[in-house]
């Protein structure tokens, strides 16, 4: 088949972690950016540079490409200098003595067990015995005054080598003799063990560029600080996917325009500092797409964006359009508006939540049987091209080796198939393919094609009227001039750190409590900074729960999120 009629297929990884960041007391309060780092960017990156053909477009949230580089400097400066580290459980592995209060340390072996049961602890049978025995614990918590310090040394070793990517544990010698080693662990092997994290870290961005260079990956990027843009830009756009959604007692959220400009230009600004150029490509904020949404990412010189499956069905039937012919293609909602593309649920939930666990060979025989039906029945559309867009961290931990058998045999067969062309977004549209008109575009987002994740539920309302609250002293301050140029920048960032999706996302009883629980303290911590920024004692209000969550299992450094 000539390469004009093969099937055009985008692999689109969305790298995103909220800002864990506390200004506060300069601290991180979840260590999931660095965890992500060390497994999941450096794998993902890994298999593209091993595999021939392989092609992909990556989406970075500009916060964490900052988090990246601050854990990297972080790491550089205690190795060099000894400056402390300023996240706990990263400090936990450096430090000469561990800690001996109580409620320190079952504080501490607990964060150690927050990680995938079957395939991050069983997997390792030392570890699985460390942590068999911490979990007698939960039974008489006042025997944790007998473990000895090398138990607690052990536990922590063992946590950050199940956190290693899969081609670190297999090429990097010194990481395979930690691990076989197995106990013991003396303060010389964790600190070798922190120099091979600093090391991932650090080089792990510069690994993403290179292979923008070979041309293997388009990078794309999100604004700034993962907001929400139909809400800041029109809070009733939440009501075009659900008309009788209970909205905040909030009329629109001040000044949103300004402030969606404010996200996209810094996160220009990021991406560029780190990449050297301008991105085309935007995965706005959880797929969240409408009218003004689009029409202002064109205005910024974005030329394509992409957006879920559900939203691209609700505004077709919104446009009567009863028999749409193939769907898997680009739309645009005028004449000379930006590409956007809508990911194939199917294909691209199945990676998220079904194929761990598959076999890696049966696994990818379906999505190419997937594929293969969707080219029969698109035979006659050239603008053909389907999108599998997803996280590109939150699924690989339910597989089996982090994934890495599925993601090698994706990207091979995908590359060597005769009927099936790998490539990227820009390239689709610099080769030819037309977006066709969408008369009518609903809002909404990737999950359900609404808002309903982050709005309408009483306790993600209430966090809408605080962000609300916050955004109008903010105002206040700052029309009367009172703060300098340092500190209405500093004001403007923490602003920014408080708008992202991720605070909404958690609130409400259906996520797990103590993550929750993790979420609701984050961000009423950071909501009391931004009022200490522009001089005002924090409110009350902000020292009372949000939300409580349901109850049920902890899930780790958002796998709630691992469709997208």
């Amino acid at each position: 088949m000539s390469d004009n009629n093969k099937l055009k297929v985008v692999l689109c990884w969305h790298m995103h972690q909220p800002y864990y960041l506390d200004a506060e007391s300069d601290q991180y309060q979840l260590p999931w950016t660095y965890l992500h780092a060390i497994k999941d960017y450096v794998d993902m990156v890994a298999v593209v540079e091993k595999t021939p053909g392989a092609r992909a477009v990556v989406n970075f949230t500009p916060t964490l490409l900052e988090q990246i580089e601050d854990y990297a400097n972080q790491i550089k400066s205690y190795l060099k200098k000894g400056t402390a580290l300023r996240d706990p459980l990263l400090a936990a592995l450096s430090t000469v003595a561990m800690p001996s209060h109580e409620e320190e340390r079952i504080c501490l072996i607990k964060s150690c067990l927050r990680v995938n049961e079957t395939h991050l602890i069983n997997r390792f049978p030392p570890y699985r015995n460390l942590a068999d025995m911490a979990r007698c614990l939960e039974e008489m918590p006042q025997s944790v005054r007998y473990l000895s310090s090398q138990f607690m040394a052990d536990i922590v070793v063992w946590y950050h080598l199940a956190w290693l990517g899969e081609t670190v544990r297999r090429d990097d010698m010194r990481a395979r003799k930690l691990i076989e080693k197995g106990s013991g662990y003396t303060q010389h092997d964790r600190l070798q063990l922190l120099t091979i994290i600093g090391e991932l870290i650090d080089g792990v961005i510069g690994r993403y560029r290179r292979m923008v260079d070979e041309g293997k990956l388009e990078l794309s990027v999100t604004p700034y600080a993962h907001p929400i843009l139909p809400l800041m830009l029109d809070l009733q756009s939440a009501r075009d996917a659900m008309p009788d959604v209970h909205l905040p007692v909030l009329d629109d959220y001040p000044g949103g325009r300004e402030r969606v400009q404010w996200h996209i230009d810094k996160g220009f600004e990021v991406f560029e500092r780190y990449f050297g150029y301008r991105p085309t490509g935007c995965w706005p904020s959880e797929g969240s797409v409408s009218r003004e949404t689009l029409a202002c990412l064109k205005e910024n010189g974005f030329s394509w964006a992409a957006s879920g499956e559900t939203v691209l069905r609700n505004s077709l039937a919104r446009s009567e359009i009863h028999d749409p012919g193939c769907i898997h293609r680009p739309f645009k909602i005028s004449d000379d508006g930006l590409a956007c593309f809508f990911r194939d649920d199917n294909i691209s939930d199945s990676i998220g939540f079904t194929y761990a666990d598959w076999h890696a060979d049966d696994a990818v025989g379906d999505v190419i049987h997937h594929l293969q039906h969707i080219a029969n029945a698109c035979q006659d559309d050239p603008g053909r091209v389907v999108s599998i867009i997803l996280d590109g961290e939150n699924a690989w931990e339910y597989y089996p080796e982090n994934g890495f058998h599925f993601l090698t045999s994706l990207y091979s067969r995908l590359a060597e198939h005769p009927d099936i062309e790998l490539t990227t977004f820009s390239e689709t549209l610099a080769h030819g393919v037309e977006p066709r008109i969408l008369p009518e575009l609903v809002a909404g987002s990737w999950v359900y094609g609404s808002f309903s994740t982050w709005i309408g539920d009483g306790d993600k309302n209430r966090g809408w009227e605080l962000l609300g609250d916050a955004k109008r002293a903010f105002d206040s301050v700052v029309g009367k001039g009172e703060l300098t140029e340092v500190q209405l920048k500093a004001a403007e960032h923490q602003l920014a750190i408080c708008e992202g999706s991720d605070w909404f996302w958690w609130f409400g009883d259906y996520n797990p409590s103590e993550s929750v629980r993790d979420f609701d303290r984050l961000f009423r911590l950071q909501l009391a900074h931004l009022y200490r920024l522009l001089g005002q004692e924090a409110p009350d209000h902000l020292t009372t729960t949000i939300s409580h969550g349901g109850g049920g299992d902890v899930e780790t450094g958002g796998v709630m999120r691992r469709g997208s």
